[in-house]
């Protein structure tokens, strides 16, 4: 066990699970680490970092599966830190508004902490700085949302809003081309449709947006796909979707 007084203690703090998602907030200047939990064979890993950690707690696989659970969730690896700044719509598009290439991911009616995590992740290869979630009916940062971002927590800012309809009519004014991705749109998805400025709308695989939101798109789109009859398989998950969609807006512009 290393102690280092340079750090204060708090009561707020987020846990981070995973080898992938622990670095990524240990390289994050944002963040104060409070402690770490690792079994031994991280010791080595995380060394380089171990002056800026306010504790770190050598255990056994017992003890952390005692205090954690399975090693399969947190991979041996649990980091107690500061919660990410939060994310204000305004202070994001301020800066954002001066840029002429940029994509939004708005999330609407999705609470599935893994496929948002995916969807993060997907954002972080693909030049998406943001995504908007409405305050109500969305996660919030958890463990669980931390560890399928692999990381992307720490570089793609998760804003959430009051008034998710008020905030597409914001990003109107600001330039953007409103883009709801609906699987019974009539439209299929191409490139060329892409505008420079994006926001790209994804509702849940069940509910899909709610009527609302679908009114304030410009399009209605679908990704092109062979629907299998025999397996009644005929719609994407909504992380692969997204990956998609920022993948053909990624490759017309870079």
């Amino acid at each position: 066990m290393i102690k280092n007084k340079n750090i204060k203690k708090s009561k707020e703090f987020q846990e981070i699970y995973g080898t992938h998602s622990v670095l990524a907030a240990l390289k994050n200047p944002k963040r104060k680490h409070f402690s770490i939990y690792i079994i031994e064979k991280y010791k080595e890993l995380i060394g380089k970092y171990s002056k800026n950690i306010g504790k770190i707690n050598i255990l056994n696989n017992t003890e952390m599966t005692k205090l954690f659970g399975s090693e399969k969730v947190n991979q041996g690896i649990v980091l107690k830190s500061s919660p990410l700044p939060v994310k204000q719509f305004n202070e994001i598009f301020k800066i954002e508004k001066l840029n002429e290439i940029s994509v939004v991911v708005v999330l609407d009616n999705i609470t599935d902490p893994y496929n948002i995590g995916s969807i993060m992740r997907s954002c972080s290869l693909f030049k998406c700085d943001t995504i908007i979630l409405p305050k109500n009916n969305a996660p919030n940062i958890t463990p669980t949302l931390s560890k399928a971002s692999s990381g992307a927590i720490e570089m793609v800012n998760f804003v959430k809003v009051t008034n998710l309809k008020r905030s597409l009519q914001e990003l109107k004014k600001l330039g953007y081309w409103i883009y709801g991705l609906d699987s019974g749109a009539k439209s299929n998805f191409k490139v060329n449709d892409l505008s420079k400025k994006s926001v790209l709308v994804f509702g849940s695989e069940g509910k899909g947006m709610r009527d609302i939101i679908k009114k304030e798109c410009d399009m209605l789109v679908a990704i092109h796909s062979a629907p299998n009859e025999t397996y009644k398989i005929d719609s994407l998950n909504v992380s692969n979707a997204c990956a998609i969609t920022l993948y053909q807006h990624f490759i017309k512009y870079n």
